[in-house]
């Protein structure tokens, strides 16, 4: 048994409570064994059976539960710095990706990127995401776009998840683009996806989810609709990239498939919003693709009011989101999205856990759940988002051990 005491608020951030309920105590201690909370509470409310345990400090700061980034591209060869010229210059994401960049970039580089080269950039942005407080991450593929590469990816996910702390939580993206040899033969694209590497990455447990991007340049709604489908058909969870760059009915599909999330989502109708709501999809907001493309946020206050629940990710990627900062998404989500500290929290924890299905064991400090923590460097949390620095979080825990040391 293992105590971390002299908390000055402990963020619980119980499962099923309010958007904006974070349960803060005051003066309080967490105990865990192996990698189970056993205790979350106020100090002088610790079970005597507990008192004995080996004890840290946390030196009067704040903690919360382990940071979840439930939308990563973890996974690509090199970088995309001059499209970020380009588009300070005037041009649109769909014009670099018209003229041959975009995607079709990342893709190209990822193909000639050896298994090795992959592992070693994914597992350097990982161990910067520990110290950051994060302790889960979904990770998708969606760059390589055959069979091969898109394998490549998805077993570089498996080979970190053997060799490094975080947990990551795969998701298949082939659907990310119709790749340009198969640009006059998408139904030919189609079946590749249907019929071969669904069925593959399934059988082998090579992803947890699917995910679509249904966009005018990318997937129909038709096409999206007969790729989830045969996902589900083979057990995997779903995901849609949804609603942003245009309305294009997403976040519509996302609710009558029951996907697990829809994803992006500024420009959804009224109408799947509150077909969200109904269904129980969780809306996961990426603001800093919103900040690098100067595209409209998310209207969080219009979704949180529909009853939906709004998770925050950074969208780690090369092109429109390369930073894994997910401390900088929190903060233009409550200042761009309009969400209190404590509407934020949550979606980065229990929101962000449902997002990838894993709401019943992560993202909440209550007994039962992962012994996932980190400390942060702020009396609360509205000073840490509203303070914004490089790095305010002092010390990880993940499934009960430390991931770094105190600074």
């Amino acid at each position: 048994m293992k105590l971390l005491t002299n908390i000055s608020t402990l963020y619980r951030v119980p499962p099923d409570a309010a958007h904006d309920e974070v349960d803060a105590v005051s003066d309080a201690t967490v105990a865990w064994e192996d990698d189970t909370i056993r205790y979350a509470g106020p100090t002088a409310e610790l079970p005597a059976e507990f008192s004995q345990a080996e004890t840290f400090d946390a030196d009067g700061r704040c903690v919360v539960p382990g940071l979840i980034d439930c939308h990563t591209h973890l996974c690509f060869g090199g970088w995309r710095g001059d499209e970020f010229a380009a588009r300070l210059e005037g041009k649109t994401y769909q014009e670099i990706q018209a003229a041959g960049g975009g995607i079709n970039s990342t893709v190209r580089a990822t193909r000639q990127a050896d298994r090795e080269a992959l592992r070693l950039k994914a597992s350097e942005a990982l161990a910067d995401m520990a110290r950051l407080g994060v302790t889960t991450v979904e990770a998708k593929s969606g760059y390589g776009l055959d069979r091969d590469n898109e394998i490549k990816q998805l077993e570089v996910y498996l080979q970190l998840q053997s060799e490094q702390p975080l947990e990551i939580v795969p998701t298949f993206l082939g659907a990310h683009l119709v790749p340009t040899e198969y640009r006059d033969r998408r139904d030919d694209y189609l079946q590749l996806l249907c019929d071969k590497l669904i069925p593959e990455i399934a059988e082998r447990k090579l992803a947890r989810f699917c995910d679509v991007f249904i966009e005018s340049n990318a997937f129909t709604l038709a096409e999206g609709r007969r790729i989830l489908e045969t996902a589900r058909d083979h057990g995997l969870g779903l995901k849609i990239h949804a609603d942003q760059l245009s309305s294009g009915g997403g976040a519509g599909l996302a609710a009558d498939l029951g996907a697990v999330s829809a994803e992006h989502l500024e420009y959804a109708s009224d109408e799947d919003i509150r077909a969200m709501a109904r269904a129980g999809t969780v809306a996961v907001s990426l603001p800093i693709a919103s900040l690098y493309l100067r595209e409209p946020y998310l209207p969080a206050r219009q979704w949180i009011e529909a009853g939906v629940r709004v998770a925050v990710a950074t969208d780690f990627n090369p092109g429109s989101a390369p930073s894994y900062h997910l401390h900088l998404a929190m903060t233009l989500a409550a200042v761009h999205q309009r969400m209190s500290p404590a509407e934020v929290l949550r979606g980065v924890t229990t929101h962000a856990a449902r997002a990838i299905g894993l709401e019943t064991s992560h993202g909440s400090l209550m007994p039962g759940y992962r012994a996932d923590l980190a400390i942060i460097d702020a009396p609360d949390i509205n000073h840490w988002l509203y303070h914004f620095r490089p790095n305010a979080c002092l010390r990880t825990l993940k499934s009960g051990r430390w991931l770094q040391v105190l600074r």
